[in-house]
């Protein structure tokens, strides 16, 4: 269960490249929080709890997890649905909850991972029906469940994080490319009468911030939108401002748009990449793209050397919510995406994000020890 393994085959590659992250994030948000104590405290306390739970998880056989996959499924359920009834409210939206002696924690970011786990052993089990209209529609049922609790809170960008993830995990394992094309001959128009009637403000279940989010991303030089547009345009001219080498951490010039609060509140969570590309300039975030680029790459080769299909899937849905996750942040920053809300992973402050990430980095360290055989 713990040491029968060949730690030659440990990836401590994948092990450097979270450290060199994580010890980013503590120095941006140490700069953007203004060096309060307390913000930062919290960050590296999250990150030594997550590396430890990381490395812990690593050496037990993720088998032994994923066959607990009724128990994960019922606590992601109840975790969310314990948000709705009594979780904690603040900028309009109920994401958190208060745990005994363990203190605020937001269930979605740890919901990701639970999903992957379970969704891991089903399509495991499942694979040779899995294109079975009866097994695609139980799938389809245990997704829409988590995904619509997490959007009544509401959350739509987590949501739209968990389906990018399901939908890779069902891509990887396997599913016809008659089930491919059906939902793309769906989605797509779907997609495109969803805009139409956003923009005749005909949609009944998006809230009015979100709808003007994605109205400003749509017509951003609609003064109407102006204040929607305020943080996105003030992190380009943040990130451009940083030129090639940036203005250097802990940065106090006039011009600095973190010491300027032109970001809110969300110059340490939402829009760290701002903040990176003003004060470690291009070097500085292509760096850290660079990084979350290796991540993936390590996350997929796992996948590919993968003993059975539960570890392919479980290194494929990592791959994906690292991957899908760090490319909306930044497009967000960059104006590419609505503003959403995501936090970039190993670096935005949030606990539970940080945890949550290192656990299912965990897991894919686990499965790189239990290799197939004959795969360097």
């Amino acid at each position: 269960m713990f040491f029968d393994y060949n730690f030659k085959y440990y990836n401590y590659r994948l092990v450097l490249y979270m450290v060199a992250l994580s010890v980013i994030g503590i120095l941006v948000v140490a700069s953007a929080s203004g060096q309060d104590s307390s913000t930062v405290t919290k960050q590296i306390i999250g990150i030594l709890v997550g590396f430890a739970l990381a490395i812990g998880l690593s050496i037990i056989d993720y088998h032994r997890i994923i066959n607990l996959y009724a128990l994960d499924y019922a606590v992601c359920i109840l975790l969310l649905g314990a948000v709705l009834v009594m979780g904690h409210t603040a900028g309009g939206a109920t994401r958190w909850i208060d745990v005994p002696g363990i203190g605020r924690i937001q269930p979605s970011e740890f919901v990701k991972i639970g999903l992957i786990v379970f969704f891991s052993w089903y399509w495991n089990k499942y694979q040779e029906k899995m294109n079975m209209p009866v097994m695609v529609g139980i799938a389809a049922i245990l997704a829409v469940i988590p995904i619509g609790l997490i959007f009544a809170e509401p959350n739509l960008s987590t949501s739209l994080v968990v389906i990018v993830i399901i939908l890779c995990m069902v891509y990887t394992a396997g599913i016809s490319y008659r089930w491919i094309g059906g939902v793309l001959a769906v989605a797509i128009p779907a997609g495109a009468l969803f805009i139409y009637l956003l923009t005749q403000g005909l949609i009944p279940f998006i809230h009015d911030y979100q709808a003007r989010r994605i109205l400003a991303w749509i017509y951003p030089h609609a003064e109407q939108y102006a204040e929607n547009m305020y943080q996105q345009k003030n992190s380009i001219m943040a990130i451009s401002s940083g030129q090639l080498q940036g203005k250097g951490l802990f940065n106090t010039t006039i011009a600095s748009v973190k010491d300027g609060n032109w970001l809110g509140t969300t110059g340490e969570t939402d829009f760290i990449f701002a903040i990176i590309g003003e004060e470690l300039g291009f070097v500085g975030g292509v760096t850290v793209i660079v990084l979350f680029g290796l991540i993936v790459f390590e996350c997929l080769r796992l996948a590919y050397k993968s003993r059975d299909m539960a570890g392919r899937l479980i290194c494929t849905g990592m791959a994906a919510l690292i991957g899908f996750q760090a490319f909306a942040n930044i497009a967000v920053a960059t104006q590419i995406f609505p503003n959403t809300g995501l936090p970039l992973p190993f670096i935005s402050s949030g606990v539970s994000s940080l945890i949550s990430i290192f656990i299912g980095m965990g897991l894919v360290l686990n499965v790189g020890l239990q290799r197939k055989i004959g795969n360097y």
